[in-house]
């Protein structure tokens, strides 16, 4: 990697997958004082509180609507992309985190629930713009090695640069979970008074990422393929190789131009219909789908009341969840360099089977700690391994997947499909897990545990190995 790659890595990472792993988190340790908060509004404008059920209600759609914005956000970027180019939307997107975080930040003076949530589904729109459907696709395309793997039907995304870029995503996010986390201790933001400024802290990467993109050169592939600029292409790579000599990249860009212009995108009712890749397109459903209904969402949303229910000290729970935070990003560190020798089936294996014995666990010493105090350390184990076997494969091999699965005319389907089942099930998991809990108990977490094991079935009979293979030898397997 040469330093202004590198740099544009860092940036785009900090501004975008870092932003959305904050978000993820950021609601965890200040629970108990927003639903204060929402309780003291309510009775100042009803002259009663609410009742358990109805604070409740309000709190899970504060968590979770951060989801549906992100649901707006990526079906929107298509259009963004084509109008602005990635640099110019991942720009536009920041400007909406300075928005959100004024709401949040300026809610209790103003006595404003609605602004919480408000700026909630604003940052999450930023979001779903800025993470897989811009991030990773614009670092894929600074680089030179994103063009060496041939054209046409067959072409892929590179192999190494490919899983390096999708799973340094996870590790950003894991670092956004980890940040928030640390800043939500009582030594720092975790106190009452601090939460409006906690929950806004995102202006600060964003601001900077506002200020630093510009210096770069837009995404070259998009230039010249899209734009059709050989010579603003042309700038931009020797910007990011740091080499005059880069007419063999742009040769090998104008031969997937040429490849491209004669694929006729199919569109997401068009993919559900084509039986050719009906096992690739449920593939990608079923792998989606389980990531977020896995539990990984109620870890990250509500860290502190399932540690809580396990009867950890209130005292060590904020420093329980942040020793959790810190084997995540080591997790995460473990599969970017093991990815390419291990491969993907392996890892989103032995990750969702991780997950689903770990949610088990919880369930069982949930159940016996009653009896045997020392259970609630079981459950915290458990809560780490659910962490660390999501962060070590599906946390950035779905996105890889989608792109090994498909051509270039079926891949944005893909994406959209993907995508928006990504976002509605982390707002189903976000805003049913209290409820779930409430009625459930120890036993909601069974559920989770039965998706991650029939996930995990499904990879093992139907997906094969995508490490090293074209489309069509991909799609030979499949049938």
């Amino acid at each position: 990697l040469t330093f202004p790659l590198l740099s544009v890595t860092l940036l785009v990472s900090f501004g975008s997958s870092m932003l959305y792993g904050y978000n993820l988190a950021v609601v965890n340790s200040p629970a108990v004082n927003i639903k204060a908060f929402y309780n003291a509004t309510w009775s100042q404008r009803y002259g009663h509180g609410l009742a358990p059920g109805p604070l409740t209600l309000l709190y899970s759609l504060t968590v979770s609507i951060f989801a549906l914005g992100g649901l707006v956000g990526s079906l929107l970027v298509g259009v963004l992309v084509e109008w602005y180019g990635r640099n110019g939307t991942l720009s536009r997107s920041t400007l909406l985190i300075l928005l959100a975080g004024g709401f949040m930040g300026f809610s209790r003076e103003l006595e404003s629930p609605e602004m919480v949530i408000i700026g909630r589904s604003i940052t999450g729109l930023h979001s779903g713009r800025c993470c897989g459907a811009v991030h990773s696709p614009f670092l894929m395309t600074c680089s030179p090695t994103a063009h060496s793997q041939g054209v046409g039907e067959d072409f892929i995304f590179p192999m190494a640069t490919g899983s390096a870029v999708g799973v340094s995503m996870g590790i950003f996010i894991c670092l956004g979970v980890f940040l928030a986390q640390v800043l939500g201790l009582p030594e720092l933001l975790g106190k009452d008074k601090f939460w409006p400024l906690f929950l806004s802290v995102v202006v600060i990467p964003a601001s900077l990422q506002l200020l630093l993109l510009h210096c770069f050169p837009e995404s070259p592939r998009y230039l010249l393929i899209e734009r059709n600029d050989v010579c603003g292409a042309t700038k931009a790579l020797r910007r990011f190789l740091g080499t005059p000599d880069v007419q063999d990249v742009i040769e090998e860009m104008k031969e997937e131009q040429r490849s491209l212009s004669s694929v006729e995108m199919v569109s997401v009712w068009q993919l559900l219909q084509d039986r050719s890749v009906r096992w690739q397109t449920l593939s990608v459903v079923v792998v989606n789908a389980g990531m977020q209904l896995s539990g990984i969402d109620a870890m990250w949303f509500y860290t502190n009341t399932i540690f809580e229910n396990a009867r950890i000290p209130t005292s060590q729970i904020p420093y329980t969840t942040v020793g959790t935070g810190a084997i995540e990003v080591v997790a995460g560190l473990i599969g970017c360099f093991t990815i390419e020798k291990l491969g993907r089936r392996p890892l989103i294996i032995t990750g969702f089977c991780t997950m689903g014995i770990c949610s088990a666990g919880i369930t069982v010493s949930l159940l016996l700690q009653t009896t045997l105090p020392w259970m609630r350390y079981v459950s915290i184990a458990c809560v780490v391994g659910i962490i660390t076997g999501f962060c070590m494969g599906p946390a950035g091999i779905p996105f890889l997947m989608t792109a090994e699965l498909f051509t270039q005319s079926h891949r944005p389907a893909a994406y959209i499909v993907g995508g928006s089942l990504n976002w509605l099930c982390n707002f189903t998991v976000g805003f049913v897990f209290p409820f779930l809990q409430m009625s459930a108990g120890a036993f909601c977490y069974l559920l989770f545990c039965g998706v991650c094991l029939l996930v995990a079935l499904y990879v093992y009979l139907i997906i094969p190995e995508t490490k090293n293979k074209t489309f069509m030898e991909i799609s030979h397997i499949f049938t």
